[in-house]
């Protein structure tokens, strides 16, 4: 009994022996699961992940120059609409009274919210342009976005009213003044520096909700 018992034995340590492998340290490792490792081939990047990573970038480098370019508009714009009410009043004739103006309310608003504009949108492309030179390097993206969606409405609100309010002062002016080309070439450009304004303000929308939606 005992002989009969004895090559059962010897069998079943020659089978422990082929299934399992004796490490160094003498922890036994299941050699099945060694060879799946080593069959098991390495995860390699998809080529998908590229593609979309560089969609994104190029989509917001192409909304950044976007907004720059609109901004130096507004900039433009801005100047000009307060040049063309001061302008007028540097140019008077000998013998010739002139009004300015200073010397309508209104049109002075419409001075100080063109001058207001063209400060914010000299920032903001200092800002854009640091932005792209050193990123971040004067504030945070997201506390830039917050701003930029606040005061694109706020300075599109001003534009907009002081452009209405100067529509009534044009009657006012002495027909064949200075003053009066001068106020509506303001008010025309202050009309479009809105526009312009109202789409700087739909990007930087649309830039925070992407920013807070992904």
């Amino acid at each position: 009994m005992e002989q009969v018992e004895e090559p059962v034995k010897h069998e079943r340590e020659y089978v422990l022996a082929i299934g399992c492998r004796i490490t160094p340290s003498g922890s036994p490792v299941a050699f099945n699961s060694l060879t799946q490792l080593q069959q098991q081939p390495f995860p390699t990047p998809s080529p998908f992940s590229f593609s979309v990573a560089s969609t994104r970038w190029s989509s917001r480098s192409s909304v950044h120059h976007s907004n720059l370019l609109l901004r130096f508009l507004v900039l433009i714009f801005s100047f000009i609409s307060a040049l063309t009410l001061v302008a007028p009043a540097s140019t008077k004739k000998k013998h010739q009274p002139s009004p300015s103006f200073t010397e309508y309310p209104e049109l002075i608003y419409c001075f100080i919210v063109a001058s207001t504009a063209f400060l914010y949108t000299a920032s903001q492309l200092f800002k854009g342009i640091c932005d792209i030179a050193h990123r971040g390097i004067l504030i945070s993206e997201m506390a830039s976005d917050y701003l930029s969606f606040v005061l694109d409405q706020l300075v599109g609100y001003l534009l907009v009213s002081s452009a209405s309010v100067a529509m009534p002062i044009i009657g006012q002016v002495e027909r064949g003044t200075p003053l009066r080309k001068g106020t509506i070439v303001s008010t025309s450009i202050a009309f479009a520096t809105f526009l312009v304004m109202a789409i700087c303000a739909i990007l930087s929308g649309y830039k925070l909700c992407k920013r807070i939606g992904w």
